[in-house]
């Protein structure tokens, strides 16, 4: 069992990540396909438009969602999907889905 106390385990640096507050439900949202942005503020209830771009380019950055910009010229129109190493996140977090459900 890694030593998740270890700020240098990645065990840890993973669970930050994913801990952030928004993260998981973006990741729950996007499993069921590619979305926009202002679907997923409707799926997301209480989550800004700062913050959802925020997490957004944050999960990009750390090759979670890929972004794809749809129309090119003004507006700009864009959706989110996840990439594979994303999509790695659906049994995981149906587990905890599952362990929640049985202890709540």
């Amino acid at each position: 069992m890694p030593d998740v106390l270890e700020e240098s385990c990645v065990t840890r640096q993973a669970l930050e990540r994913l801990a952030a507050k928004w993260r998981v439900l973006l990741i729950y949202s996007l499993l069921a396909g590619p979305r926009r942005p202002a679907e997923l503020r409707r799926r997301v209830p209480g989550i800004t438009q700062k913050m959802l771009t925020e997490t957004l380019r944050g999960m990009e950055a750390d090759g979670l969602v890929e972004r794809r910009v749809l129309k090119q010229a003004a507006p700009q129109h864009v959706e989110y999907e996840l990439t594979a190493l994303g999509l790695t996140l659906e049994e995981p977090l149906a587990a905890i889905c599952k362990w929640a459900s049985v202890n709540h």
